[in-house]
């Protein structure tokens, strides 16, 4: 039956992770964004309370729930307001609570996607954990939470925002829509699913999510306050310097050319104090042999120099697509939790929050205990320096090996904060004997179709024309065969959802989404909708 969902369109961000989660891909605290404030000092636990209310109903995203309806993902009223629960906890039971409430699921379908705990330690000693949902929060919306979230418990009233998060979704959707032909026009000749990465210690490719660890990265206020006039030096951005280095690293172990996923943030003017998910993924493929970029403006001559820019050239021109997601554009890309098996995200963040008469420190970088693909580096740059860590997939690589990692990049960015116009050659780089392969094709992104080769001919040649002919409606096509795979033909996430609900209505079952991950063919699903038509007898 036809759903009768009302709300906003949520954003294209939201749609993919909601399919990610909906498939199994995302785990279950991967898309979980925790922050933890320490607060000293007579705490008024009223005023707390109404100020964590107050910063819900000033972004209503909190709030909500996503729902399906028709094929189009919604963002509606949640079940219930967010909750703020009051706990009390030993010091030395502390970590284990925390990971433990981190880990708690999220109700996408019915909300709220913030919660907030407060645990007393002890009289004049509390934590207050902030655990907010990927769908409704972003690395921005932390800065903008805890800023809120300190004004309103001092008693200033939080004005209502000039746009709502509905229209600035559907802004985004418009502006998406306008350049999704030269989006992907740009990305064909660069896409580069990573396969055949080589890292030290390598066991297996993951573009999934999954239980993670994490290693510091030992960056020190000296390193951390070298990098900016070293960045300067060159002519770029931290982050673009980061970057750089992280190719430059990958490329040392043999990785030619070199692609790391960066999140980068989709605001505009009108979205700059909205609390939510304003955020996309690219990949950025590069290489010092001067392969990649394949458009890049500065030919290489061997220096970190000349290399950092050509990163930063093809960034900017990246930046031109920012709001188009890349599945979107190519089509052909399963839904993943990582767009590429290595990852960056980078941001900056402000002062440390004031509540009136507390003494406050946040944690910033939380985390999850999860990661999503195989090497995640996080780094936050604040007033008095820069942070990183990286994330890793235990199954992937093991805690010693990514040590390695951590250390070969830590000595690299040494290198290069003494000397940023040394030749690539002369800086701190591993021997490629260091690094390790998997054989290409990138396990946990498409399952083989074989299983249903034969299911036309096995006397249901009638449901397959039915799915076939909803494939060809959906994705403007006429020729399909029952064991063509949805993502060679350029499915993507929207493919997915639209499918469902026409064969929902027409064939009168509901089709899960992990069928689109096992076996993304007519043929497949066909004989999944018999499946369900059994069972329903």
């Amino acid at each position: 039956m036809r759903s009768s969902v009302t709300g906003d369109r949520a954003s294209l961000a939201q749609h993919g992770m909601w399919l990610t989660e909906r498939t199994g891909a995302g785990g279950s605290a991967v898309h979980h964004m925790p922050l933890a404030v320490h607060l000293e000092g007579p705490l008024d636990e009223t005023a707390l309370r109404a100020a964590c209310a107050a910063v819900a109903a000033r972004h209503p995203v909190l709030t909500s729930a996503l729902a399906e309806d028709d094929g189009e993902l919604r963002l509606v009223p949640g079940a219930a307001e967010p909750p703020f629960a009051v706990e009390h906890a030993a010091e030395g039971d502390v970590p284990a609570v925390l990971d433990e409430e981190v880990a708690r699921p999220f109700d996408l379908s019915a909300g709220p996607l913030i919660r907030f705990t407060l645990f007393r330690l002890e009289p004049k000693r509390h934590l207050l954990l902030i655990v907010a949902h990927h769908a409704a929060f972003d690395g921005m919306s932390k800065d903008l939470l805890l800023r809120d979230l300190a004004a309103a418990y001092g008693g200033s009233p939080l004005a209502e925002l000039e746009v709502s998060y509905g229209a600035a979704a559907a802004d985004e959707h418009d502006r998406a829509a306008a350049k999704l032909e030269a989006a992907a026009e740009f990305w064909r000749p660069r896409w580069n699913d990573g396969d055949g990465l080589l890292l030290p210690g390598l066991r297996r490719v993951s573009l999934r999510a999954a239980p993670g660890d994490t290693v510091d990265l030992a960056l020190g206020s000296g390193l951390g306050s070298a990098l900016g006039p070293a960045a300067e030096r060159i002519g770029v951005t931290r982050f673009e310097l980061l970057l750089a280095a992280l190719h430059a690293l990958l490329h040392g172990y043999g990785n030619t050319p070199a692609t790391v996923s960066v999140d980068v943030s989709t605001r505009t003017g009108q979205t700059r104090e909205h609390v939510g998910m304003f955020v996309n993924e690219l990949p950025v493929t590069a290489s010092p042999d001067g392969t990649f970029p394949p458009d890049g403006t500065f030919p290489p001559d061997g220096t970190f120099t000349a290399f950092a820019r050509s990163v930063r050239e093809e960034l900017r021109a990246a930046y031109r697509f920012r709001e188009v997601p890349v599945a979107r554009a190519l089509g052909g890309v399963s839904p993943r939790a990582s767009l590429t098996p290595v990852s960056l995200s980078y941001r900056r963040r402000g002062e440390e929050p004031l509540f009136p008469g507390l003494g406050s420190r946040v944690e910033w970088t939380m985390s999850n205990r999860a990661v999503r693909g195989t090497l995640h580096l996080q780094a936050v740059e604040a007033p008095d320096g820069i942070t990183a860590q990286l994330r890793f997939d235990p199954e992937c690589l093991d805690r010693a090996s990514c040590e390695a990692v951590a250390g070969h990049l830590a000595d690299l960015l040494r290198g290069i904060a003494a000397r940023p116009d040394a030749p690539i050659a002369e800086l701190p780089l591993p021997l490629r004997q260091q690094a390790a392969t998997v054989p290409a094709g990138v396990p946990g992104s498409t399952a083989g179709s074989a299983p249903t080769a034969g299911y036309a001919a096995a006397g249901a040649s009638r449901v397959v024309d039915e799915v076939m002919e909803i494939w060809r409606e959906v994705l403007g096509m006429d020729d399909i065969g029952p064991d063509d795979d949805l993502f060679d033909l350029g499915g993507h996430s929207l493919s997915i959802t639209q499918i469902i609900a026409r064969v929902r209505d027409r064939m009168g079952v509901e089709l899960s989404f992990e069928v689109f991950i096992d076996t993304p063919t007519a043929a497949g699903v066909a004989a999944d909708v018999d499946r369900l038509r059994e069972e329903a007898c």
